[in-house]
């Protein structure tokens, strides 16, 4: 009789099979129509200005503002009605986007708070299915975080960022780190621009999702003071444990009981030119984050308002969190 370890990795590697083959045989239709909706080129705003202030700010958000509204003449000319009225949603006036970009799906990166006089920030980075048709859902968990917070009342800031490609939840790209390879060195280059725009502000990462597997490969690049992982698929690469990660930040990690996500096989398969699957759980024992309280929610309601997981991933970007380790 096999013995169960071999029968565990028998079953693990039949199911990532199965993903693999119900990954190539969905259609990607969905995700070309959004792409194919088109848009103007984004403003030319270069990166945030260290000591820029309200005033850059004002100027950021009037030109973004302007962009969206011409992306939204562009939707309706082209005839995509509900492409036109998610962005009339994102053109009101309190709405304070750093960047927009309609083109490909859509990369936008919108403040919740006053960044110009943040004390505390929170970096929020998306999982999978994330773009302009699904951006309500984002931003509104970018919203119960500054609300969670405290508001503009606390000085904290919640930044929205949707700054990478993100895979669909059923294709082949979900399954390996390519779009998390080439998301790190731009969130890198993003949280390096809001340091030095508010340097004496406490500033952390959150990842939900394929987004953890995008902070983890950042991870070395990322000086912060925390490093959130939550509903993660796994970090990517063949790391072990925390040192790999190869980050000054504070890791934690949370899974909510009735998230999904747990039953991914959290391995790594080399198949033809790829690697398949992405690693470590980062709430597995032995990898050394510090565990978090993440309720009992399924995976899209770590942020939902007055939930367990919100209540903790607030208390640790704003530094109240009990940092004794929870994990060996």
């Amino acid at each position: 009789m096999a013995s169960r370890p071999n029968v565990v990795r028998r079953l693990r590697r039949g199911l990532l099979a199965a993903v693999v083959a119900a990954s190539v045989a969905v259609p990607l239709a969905g995700a070309a129509q959004a792409s194919a909706v088109p848009a103007p080129a984004p403003a030319a705003l270069g990166p945030l200005t260290a000591g820029g202030g309200e005033a850059e700010l004002t100027h950021r958000y009037a030109a973004n503002r302007a962009g969206i509204v011409a992306a939204e003449a562009m939707a309706a000319q082209y005839g995509d009605r509900q492409r036109a009225a998610e962005l009339q949603e994102l053109a009101q006036s309190d709405r304070q986007f750093l960047s927009f970009d309609g083109r490909d799906g859509g990369r936008t990166v919108e403040v919740f708070g006053d960044l110009a006089t943040a004390r505390t920030v929170a970096v929020y980075v998306p999982g999978s299915d994330t773009s302009l048709s699904t951006y309500d859902r984002f931003a509104s968990g970018a919203q119960a975080l500054e609300a969670q917070l405290g508001g503009d009342a606390a000085h904290a800031a919640v930044i929205a960022w949707l700054g990478y490609a993100t895979p669909d939840t059923v294709s082949p790209a979900v399954l390996t780190d390519g779009r998390a390879d080439e998301a790190a060195p731009v969130l890198q280059d993003f949280v390096r621009q809001v340091q030095a725009f508010a340097p004496a502000a406490r500033t952390s990462v959150v990842c939900h999702s394929y987004g953890s597997t995008v902070c983890a490969r950042a991870a070395g690049g990322l000086h912060v003071a925390d490093l959130v992982l939550y509903g993660s698929p796994g970090v990517g690469s063949d790391l072990a444990n925390v040192s790999g990660l190869h980050t000054t930040a504070t890791v934690w990690a949370g899974r909510a009981s009735h998230d999904w996500i747990a039953d991914v096989p959290h391995l790594r398969m080399p198949v033809l030119f790829t690697t398949l699957g992405l690693g470590t759980d980062p709430v597995t024992p032995g990898f050394g984050a510090h565990l978090f309280a993440a309720g009992d929610g399924g995976h899209s309601d770590y942020l939902k308002p007055g939930s367990v997981p919100l209540r903790s991933i607030a208390a640790i970007v704003s530094g109240a969190a009990d940092h004794r380790p929870t994990s060996s």
